[in-house]
């Protein structure tokens, strides 16, 4: 018996290198042209660091990583594979972000119990687009045929990015005052939390909604805010920041501040968008679908208390970002938000927080 037998297809990994390694190619640009010093296929990637020790005091690393989880299933299932690698990516250069980082490069892991290289070219490439949207390089990774271990068809991914910020530019929380707005800026979907409940609520993809299927509708990808937020930094001082993951509100939303404060969130601020309250209905009864479904969830979401609290603190409920400033520049924060293409709205505001030392979030 060889490896082919066992499972494990060497001559489709190298091929699946080969779409890899072009992809990865299409990331490295700009400042990163000279940065990078080694290409797909060493044993590990290479990154300069000699341009932050000339234009910053102090750069200081920033790392965070992240899947994708069971929406995979959903990619599976309808068969399209391009838009979760992307997920990948803003998972983690989001998390940086919160701290004022620019990224840098990516690494991906991608595993699987038999090799497809087409298939993990479509994953790949959508990590590939991630990287170019946010101007980091895709400087390696790792493919792992486990015949056996993972069903055949299926695989699953994770990656890590590796950002910059000077020290003295770190966001931590530490400038929020009682008072500073809460600006909200909008997500794309559900985007890669919740999917564990979601897969169990909605169990027809093929359900229409608004002249899509309700699966492509949850393929989405998540919305990538390092651009627009680093730009909107140059311009504003931004005191905090919190990526609304898994979690949702409840849990991420209070990670911002280092001080004793709650998050109040003012209820009708931003329309909940359809998405969710179609969840919501899911929720409530997995039988509802269509336009009635639409309705009652948003009538649930009006009316079921215990309900509300946990859409909000299991999705982002079309919050996917959340930045907390001065009340005098909310107006210039959401005009550039909203011309850089992503709406925003004030959402609400710090408190002093009502218990004393411990952080929470409230909706009035």
């Amino acid at each position: 018996m060889d490896y082919k037998q066992a499972g494990v297809d060497i001559e489709e990994g190298y091929r699946a290198a080969d779409k890899y390694r072009d992809l990865a190619a299409k990331t490295v640009n700009g400042a990163a042209t000279g940065a990078v010093l080694n290409g797909i296929g060493s044993f590990a990637g290479m990154y300069s660091l000699k341009e932050f020790f000339t234009s910053m005091e102090e750069p200081v690393l920033v790392s965070a990583t992240d899947g994708v989880g069971t929406k995979l299933d959903i990619a599976f299932r309808l068969k399209k594979y391009d838009t979760v690698g992307i997920d990948c990516v803003a998972m983690c250069v989001n998390d940086i972000l919160c701290h004022g980082a620019r990224p840098l490069f990516f690494l991906d892991y991608l595993a699987c119990g038999k090799l497809n290289a087409d298939m993990a070219a479509e994953i790949v490439k959508g990590v590939a687009a991630g990287c170019r949207e946010t101007g980091s390089v895709l400087l390696g990774g790792e493919t792992a045929e486990m015949p056996g271990f993972y069903e055949t068809g299926k695989y699953d991914i994770a990656g890590f990015s590796v950002g910059v910020v000077d020290r003295k530019k770190i966001i931590d929380g530490s400038k929020i005052r009682e008072g500073d707005a809460l600006v909200g800026i909008a997500s794309s979907g559900p985007h890669s939390n919740g999917f564990s409940l979601i897969r169990r609520v909605l169990p027809d993809l093929s359900e229409d909604f608004g002249g899509i299927t309700l699966g492509m509708a949850l393929l989405e990808p998540t919305h990538l805010y390092v651009k627009p937020v680093l730009s909107l930094a140059e311009k504003i001082e931004i005191h905090g920041m919190a990526h609304i993951t898994g979690g949702g509100f409840y849990e991420n939303i209070p990670r911002m501040f280092v001080s004793p404060f709650d998050a109040v969130i003012q209820n009708g601020s931003w329309i909940v968008p359809p998405i969710f309250t179609r969840i919501t209905a899911g929720c409530y009864n997995p039988g509802y679908s269509g336009a009635k479904a639409l309705k009652i969830g948003a009538e649930l979401l009006e009316t079921d208390a215990t309900l509300k609290k946990q859409m909000f603190n299991t999705f982002n409920m079309g919050i996917g970002f959340v930045l907390a400033i001065a009340p005098a520049d909310v107006r210039r924060a959401i005009e550039h938000l909203n011309v850089a293409g992503f709406p925003a709205w004030e959402i609400g505001r710090a408190e002093k927080a009502a218990g004393g030392e411990k952080k929470e979030l409230r909706f009035v």
